[in-house]
């Protein structure tokens, strides 16, 4: 009788241990989980910046490309006859930039 007493006792301390176990456990995987997302919206919020800033060089490096282009093409166009046209182009290609680098700057797209 006296060991299914302590049967009983140990038995009861078990499942009283198991579900603090289980509480816990539920209690650090809620936190593991938060931690996780947070940890995801740094790297989203990372991942965003960068492709700003990638999209932004793209759109500055498209403009002496678009004018290039238009000078390569077997067209009259103005200037093409012109001596000075190569330097003309480039320094329209550069001031273009620059400009455009300045109003991204401006509006904070850097």
């Amino acid at each position: 009788m006296r060991e299914d007493s302590e049967a009983d006792d140990l038995l009861d301390d078990v499942i009283v241990e198991n579900k603090q176990a289980i509480a816990m456990a539920t209690i650090y995987s809620k936190i593991v989980s938060s931690t996780m997302s947070a940890f995801s919206s740094m790297i989203s919020n990372n991942l965003n910046s960068v492709m700003k800033f990638l999209t932004s060089i793209t759109i500055i490096l498209m403009l002496p490309t678009l004018i290039a282009s238009f000078y390569g093409m077997n067209v009259k166009l103005p200037i093409a006859s012109s001596p000075h046209a190569f330097l003309t182009l480039t320094l329209l290609s550069t001031i273009l930039s620059v400009i455009v680098v300045i109003i991204f700057i401006k509006r904070k797209l850097f």
